[in-house]
């Protein structure tokens, strides 16, 4: 189960490096921050230079927590909620789920994969496991509780609504 955990943290934490530096950069054939933001701003999410770089930030902190097992639950939060809006904005957008439509299928996956860390933990091979035996009340993070992995998801599906609406709006 160890070495599983640490697989799903690392590929992961990849996947999401490589998304937010294709929207900061234009690393690896993405857009950069400037054509990403005019992007979004087409697709009403205004403005979109300054949401671009908070969804590329928020990413590369993800990333950050979940390759290395620190604060798994916050990473796994950060993980779903910017993957979630961007499934989410596929999805509206083409008004398909399916990812070969152009909908919002992969991210929708991403975000699942990051809700598990959220109940899971990153397991024994991480930051988080290393705190717990040396931090009083780390354990909390390390395994946590149902209500943390519960909690990464409403919190996930709130930071989508506000998107989902904008996206209505402009749509209509």
């Amino acid at each position: 189960m160890e070495v599983g955990l640490l697989l799903l943290r690392v590929a992961l934490a990849l996947i999401l490096f490589t998304h937010a530096t294709q929207k900061l950069f234009g690393w690896f054939g993405g857009n950069g921050l400037t054509k990403q933001g005019e992007i979004f701003a087409s697709l009403g999410l205004r403005p979109g230079r300054t949401l671009v770089a908070t969804a590329g930030a928020s990413e590369l902190l993800a990333a950050a927590l979940l390759l290395t097992g620190f604060l798994t639950p916050l990473g796994a939060l950060m993980a779903a909620g910017t993957m979630g809006v961007a499934g989410l904005t596929m999805h509206l957008n083409s008004g398909s789920f399916w990812n070969v439509a152009g909908g919002g299928e992969y991210p929708y996956v991403l975000a699942a994969a990051a809700t598990v860390l959220g109940f899971t933990g990153a397991g024994g091979l991480s930051a988080d496991a290393a705190l717990a035996d040396a931090v009083e009340r780390w354990g909390t993070v390390a395994a946590p509780p149902l209500w943390v992995g519960c909690g990464v998801v409403v919190l996930a599906v709130l930071t989508a609504l506000p998107f989902a609406a904008v996206l209505r709006r402009s749509q209509q």
